[in-house]
Formats: structure tokens, C-alpha cells, sequence
């Protein structure tokens, strides 16, 4: 299953861990979101213990969605080692997004 993220949870959980983490930026009202978030759900379940996989509601955490400038979403950030390593913007297929975990992991 797949983590949320927040605001106060952000540095530990994401920039500080020893694994690839895969950030899903989106909003209860975003009808790509919705659409990609059983997407996210399975690559969560297909990684488990490999990678990191959550998701962070831009609307009720601004601070990492301003920080990163999160201007579209979904935006999915990956994220190793503290560092973006890559980015996917808009509701992409799961064989991009595993590919993209392969990638970096």
C-alpha cells in the first residue's frame, strides 16, 4: 500500500531514506489523480521493499509542493539519496512509471 507523505513527515520519510522513494503529487479533485492512483497503488504493492512509494495531497501540504514547484499534477517526483533523480508529469502508463523505477533503483 502506498505511504502518505505530508508536510512534516517529508524529511524523514522521503529525503532521508536509503531507498529510491516515488513521490505521487495530487488533489482529491483531480480527475488524472484519481485515475492514477490505483496505478500508484500497484507499484507500491510491486516494489514493496525495494522502493518507497506515497502519495501527497497538494492541498493540505503547500510547503513540499512549493518547494518543488509543483505546478501540474499528478506529478510524480523520485526521489534517492535526498535529490530528485527523475520526474513524471500527467497521468502516465505503469510500464513508464516501472521503467523509470528501474531506472534509479
Amino acid at each position: 500500500m502506498a505511504a502518505t507523505f505530508t508536510d512534516s513527515t517529508f524529511d524523514k520519510d522521503v529525503l532521508k531514506s536509503d531507498k529510491l522513494t516515488v513521490v505521487d503529487f495530487w488533489a482529491e479533485w483531480c480527475g488524472p489523480c484519481k485515475a492514477l492512483g490505483p496505478v500508484v497503488e500497484q507499484l507500491a504493492t510491486d516494489n514493496a521493499g525495494k522502493v518507497n512509494v506515497g502519495k501527497l495531497d497538494v492541498d493540505s501540504n503547500p510547503e513540499v509542493s512549493t518547494k518543488y514547484g509543483i505546478r501540474s499534477i499528478p506529478t510524480i517526483l523520485f526521489i534517492k539519496g535526498g535529490q530528485v533523480v527523475d520526474k513524471v508529469v500527467g497521468a502516465v502508463p505503469k510500464a513508464q512509471l516501472q521503467s523509470t523505477i528501474d531506472k534509479h533503483i
